[in-house]
């Protein structure tokens, strides 16, 4: 795509033009130290993936890579405002939510003989036929159904036209490079397609389209049509947890007119205003720095108000809450995260976007 840059170009390019968020480098180091020692790990090696989950499947082959496609394709939008009422899938004697609660749905549409992983069902699914094979074990559905359904039918006639109805097929096309099965997958699929304005530049952070070369290279363990030469030049996935975890351990640092704007519940955040840019951008750069970083809960406390967060009674060493915002965008209300880190010292508090917003 003529003048587009890549994610890493994004991410350089908005961190040399930061106004919001900043990269703390001692912050980097220290997180560089704290994961040094799982670098050579067995839980960060490419074989952990199948390990990692019980939902992941555990072949190698051209069903595991469609199982892999569908899943990235609908792999968005699962939060809910509030824990205690949320979709949950119940599989094989284990309930899930969250990303989890979508690979329970399709493990047991496929157990009970519906082909939802096969592009020639999908690309004609009926909504309620979407419906049923997301259906939740509670009276919360899964969010955003209408729009699974819709760029489920929309991927699925791609696939069957470009690529013969298989994702591997799509893969092989790539030459074994990650970068040239990104650049397939955002040109082929619009639903992958991420990508913003920020000073005048054209800039994309292809999440879920990097997260799907990923699952790729993993699911086939690096090896075969997997063996992508280049998997290296993928960046981190900027969702919204990593941020709250970069500020946590003092690698970002946010502008005190972010957090102002946040505190009087403004739609700061939005995905296509430079701040949500900042944010996700300088994620990118600063686990540039710290590549070997792996997910881990770091809150102790959670709620869900619908005040100024400000009016908060502080009872833990750390604080998690969430509020909502209208969007000055798209008029809907989108949830912000919060997390008061460590108020006997009287920190400032540290705010980022909840969830992905896609307009």
């Amino acid at each position: 795509m003529d003048g587009l840059l890549t994610p890493r170009e994004s991410a350089k390019f908005v961190a040399e033009n930061s106004r919001d968020v900043f990269i703390d480098g001692g912050g980097v180091r220290r997180v560089a130290e704290l994961l040094l020692a799982k670098a050579s790990g067995p839980e960060l090696r490419v074989g952990a993936w199948k390990a990692l989950h019980e939902l992941n499947p555990r072949a190698a082959d051209e069903a595991a890579v469609n199982w892999v496609f569908v899943i990235d394709t609908l792999n968005f939008s699962f939060w809910s405002e509030h824990d205690e009422h949320k979709c949950l899938v119940g599989y094989r004697g284990s309930t899930y939510s969250g990303y989890w609660s979508l690979c329970a749905a399709v493990n047991r549409a496929l157990d009970e003989g519906i082909p939802i992983t096969s592009a020639s069902y999908y690309a004609t699914v009926t909504l309620d036929q979407v419906r049923h094979v997301l259906r939740s074990d509670t009276d919360i559905p899964m969010p955003l159904i209408e729009e699974r359904h819709r760029i489920l039918n929309e991927t699925g006639k791609i696939l069957l036209e470009k690529f013969e109805g298989s994702f591997l097929n799509c893969v092989r096309k790539s030459d074994k490079s990650a970068q040239k099965l990104l650049n397939l997958i955002v040109e082929s699929f619009p639903s992958y397609r991420d990508v913003t304005q920020f000073e005048g530049k054209r800039i994309s952070f292809n999440k879920r389209a990097q997260i799907l070369v990923a699952d790729t290279w993993s699911v086939l363990e690096g090896k075969g049509d997997g063996c992508f030469k280049d998997i290296s030049s993928i960046t981190m996935f900027a969702d919204y947890r990593l941020p709250q975890i970069l500020v946590h351990l003092g690698a970002l640092k946010y502008s005190d007119e972010l957090l102002e704007k946040l505190l009087k519940g403004l739609p700061a955040l939005l995905r296509h205003s430079l701040s949500y840019c900042d944010l996700l951008s300088l994620c990118l750069i600063s686990f540039t720095k710290a590549p070997f970083f792996k997910r881990k809960p770091c809150l102790l406390l959670k709620g869900h108000v619908k005040k100024n967060p400000r009016a908060i009674k502080i009872q833990a060493k750390l604080l998690f809450v969430v509020y909502t915002v209208e969007c000055g965008y798209c008029g809907k209300l989108h949830y912000l995260d919060m997390i008061i880190s460590e108020p006997r010292n009287k920190m400032k508090p540290k705010f980022m976007l909840h969830e992905s917003v896609q307009h």
